[in-house]
Order: C-alpha cells, then structure tokens, then sequence
C-alpha cells in the first residue's frame, strides 16, 4: 500500500469517527419532554379547608400535581392552626390515618371531600371563612411546599 493510500484510508475512518460520535450526541430522535426521566416536579392548587361546624377539628382538600418522571408521596403536614395534621384515606366511605398517599409520576394526588383528605386536629382555634391558614406539606423526596389557605364557607366544595 502506497503512504497516499495509507493516509486516504486514515482520513477516511477518522471522518466515521466523527460522524459516529455526532449522530451520538444528537440523541435517540424522540423528542425532548422535559422533566420526563427526572425526579418529581410538585405542584400544590385548589387549597381550601371549609369552615368546620366546631372547633374540635376541620378537613383539609386540594391538588398536587406530578409533572415529573418519578413517583413522590406526601407524608406529612402541619399547620399553624392544628396540633396534629393527619393525612386520611377515605375508602368504602371510611376514613382512617395513613402514614403517606402516594403522587405518581406525570399524575396527582386529589385529596377532595368525600375522598383522601387532611385532618386538621387539636386546633387552636376555630377557622372561619374569610380567615388564611399556613399549611406545610411534606414530601418523601421532594422539598416541602408552603401554603396560604383560604377558609371557606362550610358548605363549599371547590368547584
């Protein structure tokens, strides 16, 4: 082999090299979804608690929203106004304590009357409507969200 052919064939698969590593660093073709393969992406709307017919305890509802590739749980809250928030479960027209719900990647968690829902106990006082309450929540792996919620009439159901 002549040093001309030796130095065609070098630049050759120098140049396939090259466009190996280029088509590489362009991806797989599927489009960009943003946070889809990364951790959750929390969300906290439509947060009300009605106002309660005493002052033993009040419910709490609202949505978090999951725009992330992974799956959280809400395990926690607290509340300026409560000395226990507990977080409930609702099933079979029961509801009972549990220790987290879970908020599944790209999806929600709906805690709504009638369904899952937080437990305002041992309050400080009674909320009335008009009143704002602070409420912590608390997440598995997510950082927590801080909420003013508003107290609305007791008869109101979000919509």
């Amino acid at each position: 082999m002549t040093a001309a052919g030796t130095r065609v064939r070098a630049a050759a698969a120098t140049a396939a090299l090259a466009f190996t590593l280029i088509l590489g660093a362009c991806g797989d073709g599927t489009e960009d979804t943003g946070n889809a393969g990364g951790g959750p992406e929390l969300a906290a709307t439509g947060a009300y608690i009605p106002e309660p017919p005493t002052d033993a305890m009040a419910g709490g509802f609202l949505t978090v929203e999951n725009t992330g590739g992974t799956a959280d749980a809400l395990v926690s809250a607290s509340s300026d106004i409560a000395g226990t928030v507990e977080i409930h479960e609702t099933v079979d027209n029961a509801m009972r304590p549990v220790e987290s719900l879970p908020i599944p990647a790209h999806g929600r968690l709906d805690l709504s009357r009638g369904g899952n829902h937080l437990m305002f106990l041992d309050l400080t006082h009674k909320p009335v409507e008009g009143d704002t309450v602070a409420v912590e929540l608390r997440f598995e792996t997510s950082d927590p969200i801080t909420l003013d919620v508003p107290v609305e009439a007791a008869t109101h159901t979000g919509e």
